[in-house]
């Protein structure tokens, strides 16, 4: 699998195909796991449009700062991995590698050790050159954390940051010999809440004229608040029309286009405005853990069915148990739950329920897991069913809801018509 196709002329055909009347938003994948590679790469085979998958520093990073939780993914085996699957079902697609919110303290540890800046930003720009040597095709440039600066990191911070770290990049990537690779700016949690139309364009305009002083390409995304916001097992923000509407034209201005950040489950009125509306890429993946997790769930009620108690799984409460135990959930709880003891929550039920769904997909890689999981799916084989199977349908069928309600069926060939 090797794309003719880069990123940057991919988008560029993107935007001859607006101009033209087409209408369509491109979806960014969380590889969750190894199935929803094999889910996602199935899918964008048989629908034909351009897989974009995007891994977070904690999914995927080098093994000198932790690896990933994803399959204990660095960034070469992650790509390597995507690659086989892709060869072992034929794939013919376009598919890029893109690192979701690089940077700074963007690893949950980093964060808790309170890293001083130099090693912070040290480490970051180690880690965005694996992405680069790996093959990544695009990086998220994300210099909004900062455990010096409280909830929200200044603007003028975030862009002197930036600047920084797409210079260094680029400088190292000439020197490496690698082809051009593309950015994406900002992020969802850049001002908190819906952020304004001035403070938005006047961080573009900033980034702007600070890119073309030093030679250095406009990012093909910004990601701007359009209201949304993941917690629990549903998206707890309140999505905002005029607002999205509004950054969008902004961006088109600069040549550029707006990535949404926790597009996780909205509804599909929502998902069908935002080719109309001009979003122009957003971002999925806890959502996708979720309906794999369930997937698992279901599969082992069948099991309990029919197979001897003795002889069972125990898949769902060994992940349940590896997922309170995590404490993976505490960022995605609210409230007071976000404080209370691993014992606190084993000891009630329904919280215990929530975070194994919520947080199932972080245990996957366990060995203990992994285990239990190929003991279910013996178990099914003996029934004639194929575990396998129905967890990657069903997360086939859940990234479907997206690629159908943001008109991209077939785009890959269309894509391909305009070059």
């Amino acid at each position: 699998m090797k794309n003719a196709i880069t990123i940057t002329e991919m988008m560029a055909a993107c935007r001859k195909l607006k101009e033209s009347g087409k209408r369509f938003t491109q979806l960014g994948i969380g590889p969750m796991s190894e199935n929803l590679l094999q889910a996602a790469l199935e899918l964008s085979k048989e629908k034909k449009f351009p897989l974009i998958l995007i891994a977070s520093r904690n999914q995927v990073d080098s093994d000198e700062f932790g690896g990933g939780y994803v399959c204990g993914f660095d960034q070469e085996r992650f790509v390597n991995k995507t690659k086989s699957i892709a060869d072992a079902i034929g794939y013919d697609g376009l598919c890029y590698f893109c690192r979701d919110h690089g940077g700074p303290w963007q690893r949950d540890k980093e964060r808790k050790d309170r890293l001083a800046v130099d090693e912070a930003m040290d480490i970051a720009k180690r880690s965005y050159i694996k992405d680069v040597e790996s093959g990544f095709d695009l990086l998220h440039i994300d210099p909004t954390k900062d455990p010096f600066c409280g909830s929200v990191v200044p603007l003028d911070l975030v862009l002197e940051r930036t600047i920084e770290l797409i210079s260094y990049i680029e400088e190292e990537r000439v020197k490496r010999g690698i082809g051009q690779i593309a950015y994406e700016v900002g992020t969802e949690e850049t001002m908190g809440g819906l952020i304004s139309a001035e403070a938005f364009e006047g961080f573009i305009r900033a980034l702007k004229a600070e890119l073309e002083k030093r030679g250095l390409p406009m990012p093909l995304f910004v990601v701007g608040q359009t209201g949304t916001l993941t917690r629990l097992t549903s998206n707890v923000g309140h999505y905002d029309r005029a607002t999205a509407g509004t950054l969008s034209a902004i961006v088109e201005k600069y040549g550029t286009g707006l990535k949404e950040h926790n597009g996780d489950y909205l509804s599909n009125e929502i998902l069908l405005e935002h080719p109309i509306i001009g979003v122009t890429a957003m971002n999925v993946a806890p959502e996708f853990g979720l309906v794999e997790t369930e997937a698992f769930l279901e599969l082992v009620k069948t099991e309990e069915k029919f197979i001897k108690s003795e002889e069972c799984s125990r898949l769902a409460e060994k992940i349940s148990e590896a997922a309170v135990r995590g404490e993976r959930w505490r960022k995605w709880m609210v409230g007071q739950k976000r404080e209370a003891s691993v014992e606190t929550i084993l000891g009630d039920a329904q919280d215990v329920a929530l975070i194994t769904k919520m947080c199932g997909h972080y245990t996957l890689n366990e060995p203990q897991i992994k285990a239990a999981t190929e003991t279910l799916f013996a178990n099914l084989a003996k029934l004639g069913l194929d575990g396998k199977f129905y967890v990657i349908k069903k997360i086939k069928d859940s990234i479907d809801r997206y690629i159908y309600c943001f008109n991209l069926y077939g785009l890959t060939e269309e894509i391909k018509s305009v070059l």
